[in-house]
């Protein structure tokens, strides 16, 4: 047989492999429910908690930002705020002016004696050289790498820890989507005219301790040491909002707690449903649900990106998706003046949740993720008006133009879509 066949048969044996392994031939799965409680219900709260083992804490939002200008100025006077103890954790850092002035900040307060523990994820942070690292920990910022590439687990390497939390004195956390980086000030290489469109909230309460036993875990698993000396200095505050904070921590296929979490966010809804999210790339499973609650008449809308983005084979994937639920009168917009990286599910007037979490496979099935849901009546008022200048700024998908769309737009959606489970 010739060199070259031969060559092209193992080619296509170890894609076909590598394609077994990450699951694209799993079965899917397709969940059940019965008479799901609706928002408003006294027991909704609590029933998500049992299915997307959630944990109910007490917290208030005291602050929502909106914009890499109000959402990086916050972080920065947060972290000038400090007295003891600043703990960050993040996915995507790269260089430039924001990671100069993050460094320079945190490095200042170490200088003074606070204890400065980072974070980051080891291949959102690939970028940055060796130097920026060097000297943070010259300076005395305690630095730690999730997962690194191990030989011994190679595939263990493609789980990431795309969470985005900063966490002061164990009294104040601010949580959001955006990371480190100038491109959410606008990226000239995908032809950004505004800054890209994301948030950030603040919130205090019991739900700090919470959120720092996650940093926690993620911590102690890079090789840190917690001090329990340093955590808590006061007593719980019982008279807050209750809420619900979700931790993808090693999801699978079988168990996710942020599939879960959105799944009974959609059963639940009865009057709106609006999902914002960059990567929205939903299963067969997941649009049946989305189309069945549109047949209750409820207001199902979705924000995602537009031609400004910054993986534009994702967008191409997730535009192969749109039929069905176009068919369904789903309402999709895809944001115009720059990268959408929000994510965000509005359900009715009674419940935001918001975080890391996209509606794609990866915060599904691969990701640690963390988000935080809440019946806030402030936050609500915030996040709708953050929609609707988001709708405005959108252009919404008509069936027509997507059954139109190029040859080559088709055949791109098709081929990635063969990494779908990886997306």
């Amino acid at each position: 047989m010739n060199i070259s066949i031969i060559s092209l048969l193992f080619f296509v044996f170890l894609v076909l492999f590598s394609l077994y392994l990450q699951g694209y031939f799993q079965k899917p799965k397709y969940y059940k429910f019965e008479n799901f409680p609706k928002v408003n219900a006294d027991h909704f709260r609590l029933t998500v908690a049992s299915l997307s083992d959630s944990l109910i804490v007490s917290g208030n939002i005291t602050n929502f930002w909106v914009g890499a200008t109000e959402i990086y100025s916050a972080r920065l006077k947060a972290i000038e705020m400090a007295k003891r103890l600043i703990q960050v954790e993040t996915y995507i850092m790269t260089p430039g002016s924001r990671a100069d002035e993050f460094s320079q900040a945190i490095i200042e307060k170490a200088k003074k004696g606070v204890k400065v523990q980072l974070l980051v994820d080891n291949y959102g942070t690939k970028s940055l050289p060796n130097s920026y690292w060097k000297k943070l920990k010259t300076a005395g910022v305690e630095v730690r790498k999730f997962n690194q590439f191990d030989w011994r687990n190679p595939l263990k390497s493609l789980r990431r820890n795309h969470r985005k939390l900063l966490i002061i004195d164990n009294k104040i956390a601010l949580i959001g989507g955006a990371g480190i980086s100038d491109r959410w000030d606008g990226w000239s290489k995908i032809g950004d005219q505004e800054p890209w469109l994301d948030y950030e909230v603040a919130i205090q309460g019991n739900i700090i301790a919470r959120l720092s036993g996650l940093f926690w875990q993620h911590w102690i698993d890079t090789g840190g040491i917690v001090n329990f000396a340093q955590v808590y200095d006061k007593k719980p505050d019982n008279h807050l909002t209750e809420t619900l904070v979700t931790a993808n921590d090693y999801p699978t296929y079988q168990d996710s707690s942020i599939r879960a979490l959105f799944q009974a966010l959609i059963l639940g809804s009865t009057q709106r449903l609006w999902i914002a999210s960059p990567y929205f790339l939903p299963n067969d499973n997941s649009c049946k649900m989305l189309v069945d609650a549109k047949n209750r008449e409820v207001d199902v809308k979705v924000l995602t990106m537009g031609k400004h983005c910054d993986k534009g084979f994702v967008r191409q994937v997730s535009r192969e998706r749109y039929g069905e639920l176009l068919r369904g009168k789903i309402a999709i917009h895809e944001y115009q003046p720059s990268m959408v990286h929000a994510k965000i599910v509005l359900v009715d007037d009674c419940w935001v949740s918001l975080g890391s979490a996209n509606f794609d496979p990866r915060s599904f099935f691969y990701n640690d993720e963390l988000n935080i849901s809440i019946n806030d009546n402030n936050l609500i008022k915030e996040v709708e008006k953050f929609f609707i200048q988001g709708f405005h700024k959108s252009e919404k998908i008509r069936i027509t133009d997507w059954e139109n769309r190029s040859f080559s737009n088709r055949l791109n959606g098709s081929l990635w879509s063969l990494f779908y489970w990886q997306l």
